[in-house]
């Protein structure tokens, strides 16, 4: 469920008029996503997507988003551009909501990656990075290490409703994530976020990227760490390791890893995984049932940790040895 807030025909009409869109023919909520309210519009100028901004997404944050994704689509990336007003502004208000028009980027999501869709996922990531490398906005990543002790703390022993000693096993990996931290790879703008269903694919090929609402200024390996999580798992909870391969791949075609980054990569695939176990198991414990928040369940993530925590070097992942 991704439509939290309700828009009627007068409201949404009224913020149209602010714009050169032409006339309404339709709208409908999409169910996709789980931040942010979003709708498909249909006007006499086209489709589009509207997004309302709900109250976990900061408003101070909205012009740095808005802005990364001007600058990437002005370097070549194809993701969602902002339509601007007529008064030339990009963000308004609708429904006690701020707001913004994009333009509708045509794909769908796979719900099954393949290796070809993880190679183009691994190229497209290390596009984003090179293409972000000259953006001025800054935005600190919240949810980045240090934030993981405090996160795990509030989940405390509730935790181990979830599974017995759960809140014992994430403080033992907690400490030695902190402890092996690296402190001096390479940084700049990660997406943080590039889950399938953040990325589309059109006849095969990837046709762009979008949900640009964790991006931050973090380790640019550790996005690539955040995809192999994401994307290289099959539904047992095996990581394949041809997916990771491709992936890696695909990355390093379009942006070189460093040995230090490579070297790096298991702790910070550890700490992806720790990442997204966390804010999972915290809406877990924390957000009512009957909420429009999408829940998802920690366990995916902490298998996935438990696997990153055996991992003897990046080999593991599929990297070619040899080459690096």
């Amino acid at each position: 469920m991704a439509v939290y807030t309700d828009v009627t025909e007068p409201q949404l009409s009224a913020f149209l008029a602010d714009y050169d869109l032409g006339e309404l023919l339709s709208y409908k909520g999409i169910a996709e996503g789980v931040e942010n309210s979003n709708f498909l519009l249909r006007t006499t100028a086209g489709t589009f997507i509207l997004t309302l901004y709900e109250k976990r997404v900061a408003k101070g944050d909205l012009p740095f988003f808005v802005g990364l994704m001007r600058h990437l689509a002005a370097r070549g990336l194809s993701c969602p551009q902002p339509v601007e007003s007529r008064k030339g502004e990009t963000l308004g208000e609708l429904a006690g909501r701020p707001g913004a028009i994009f333009t509708f980027l045509e794909g769908m999501w796979t719900r099954r990656p393949g290796v070809a869709e993880c190679r183009a996922v691994g190229g497209a990531l290390a596009g984003l990075h090179a293409a972000a490398a000259d953006f001025a906005g800054r935005r600190p990543n919240a949810l980045s290490v240090a934030a993981w002790g405090p996160l795990a703390a509030q989940c405390g022993e509730a935790s181990d409703r979830v599974e017995p000693g759960l809140f014992a096993e994430i403080r033992r990996d907690l400490a030695e994530i902190e402890a092996l931290w690296p402190q001096d790879l390479p940084s700049g703008i990660i997406h943080a976020d590039l889950f399938p269903d953040n990325v589309f694919f059109l006849q095969g090929e990837l046709s762009g990227l979008i949900d640009f609402y964790f991006a931050c200024d973090d380790i640019l390996a550790y996005d690539l760490a955040i995809c192999l999580c994401a994307w290289c798992f099959e539904g047992d909870g095996a990581f394949n390791v041809t997916k990771g391969r491709a992936m890696i791949e695909g990355y390093r075609a379009r942006r070189a890893l460093s040995p230090a980054e490579i070297a790096a990569l298991p702790i910070l695939a550890r700490g992806a995984a720790m990442r997204f176990l966390l804010t999972r198991l915290y809406d877990w414990l924390t957000v009512p049932d009957d909420s429009f928040v999408t829940k998802k369940d920690p366990k995916e993530y902490l298998r996935k940790l438990r696997f990153h925590r055996s991992v003897a070097s990046a080999a593991d992942y599929g990297l070619d040895t040899e080459r690096a």
